[in-house]
């Protein structure tokens, strides 16, 4: 059997097998280029939020007292948690708590309505009825750490932000339009699971296919120029 046969059987099957797939890598890119990074990831509804300063007057504890009640610690930081400065300590265990430092009182982990506030003063859209919950398992949208509070905020936009019950930070942000993003991500990646591995046997296989499709089309549309069709576009 000529090469030239055996090389349209191939071709044929492989754009047969991964021409869906192609089809969804350029759909994916485009969908993912169409829309702004900032937008997918909700940038552009926090809250512009200037940081507190602290002046020496301030009635904070000394550090040496948090030492001395919470043991060892990797690193220990003055921060502001809705306007009341806490200490943002980091256990050698790698826990991390925060402690109010004016008062030395734990406040992790942060309550319900902790957390609702958090949401509130991070958010600058236009909330609708917010409502928390409180996560032990991750979900489809949020793969992050756990637990974490999940606060609804009821916008046009569908936003949920997540927040560390340890750290009150918001560690997430999904809308409506980071779940079509992270739709086409999973198609183009391939990674139906968990959505985060880009190095999957999956996509490398259907890379090499699509590579060798495209090379071998490539020869193929050169094998079938004869030298008539040469002359036939003024070529010689």
């Amino acid at each position: 059997m000529k090469l030239s046969i055996v090389m349209t059987k191939i071709h044929k099957w492989i754009a047969l097998i991964v021409g869906i797939q192609i089809l969804l890598w350029v759909l994916g890119g485009l969908v993912m280029s169409w829309f702004p990074i900032e937008t997918v990831r909700s940038e552009h509804n926090i809250r512009e939020r200037t940081s507190p300063i602290f002046s020496a007057e301030s009635n904070l504890l000394p550090i040496d007292t948090i030492l001395a009640s919470e043991g060892p610690i990797t690193s220990l930081e003055l921060n502001s948690l809705l306007g009341t400065p806490v200490y943002s300590v980091v256990s050698a265990e790698a826990m991390s708590i925060l402690i109010n430092a004016e008062t030395g009182e734990t406040i992790s982990p942060l309550s319900e309505d902790l957390a609702l506030q958090l949401a509130n003063s991070d958010f600058s859209g236009k909330a609708g009825n917010i409502s928390a919950n409180f996560l032990n398992d991750g979900n489809k949208e949020y793969r992050g750490p756990l637990p974490v509070w999940q606060v609804v905020m009821g916008d046009g936009e569908d936003t949920r932000l997540y927040i560390s019950p340890s750290t009150g930070e918001v560690i997430a942000r999904r809308n409506t339009t980071w779940r079509l993003y992270d739709f086409f991500w999973m198609l183009h990646i391939m990674d139906y699971e968990n959505r985060t591995n880009f190095n999957n046997p999956l996509v490398i296989i259907a890379s090499i296919a699509a590579l060798f499709a495209s090379i071998s089309g490539i020869w193929l549309l050169f094998y079938r120029f004869s030298k008539r069709d040469f002359r036939w576009m003024g070529l010689k």
